[in-house]
């Protein structure tokens, strides 16, 4: 995987990519670490679109079993309470 500056990136576009081998990721890269994936497009659009959301919500639910196995045993009630909790805050968000 390449590594490519944001500003060079910002600043040079397409020529700041052409180092990169074709079907090769790459990855953007501010001052503050990580930015962003650039991946390549190698076939059909929608479908690796569908396995990328896949793969993000994938690691979205290994980070969150992650969370809650530190976090340790929560009570049934806790649970209820969570889940009215987000339930109510989306019925204000959807009637305002």
């Amino acid at each position: 995987m390449r590594h490519i500056s944001l500003r060079e990136f910002r600043t040079r576009g397409a020529k700041a990519l052409q180092d990169v081998p074709p079907g090769e990721t790459a990855l953007l890269v501010g001052q503050n670490g990580p930015a962003f994936f650039l991946v390549p497009v190698l076939g059909d659009v929608v479908q690796e679109d569908r396995d990328l959301r896949r793969a993000m919500a994938k690691a979205s639910l290994r980070e969150g079993w992650l969370a809650a196995s530190l976090a340790g045993d929560i009570s049934d009630e806790e649970i209820d309470q969570e889940i009215s909790e987000v339930r109510a805050s989306r019925r204000l968000r959807d009637a305002g």
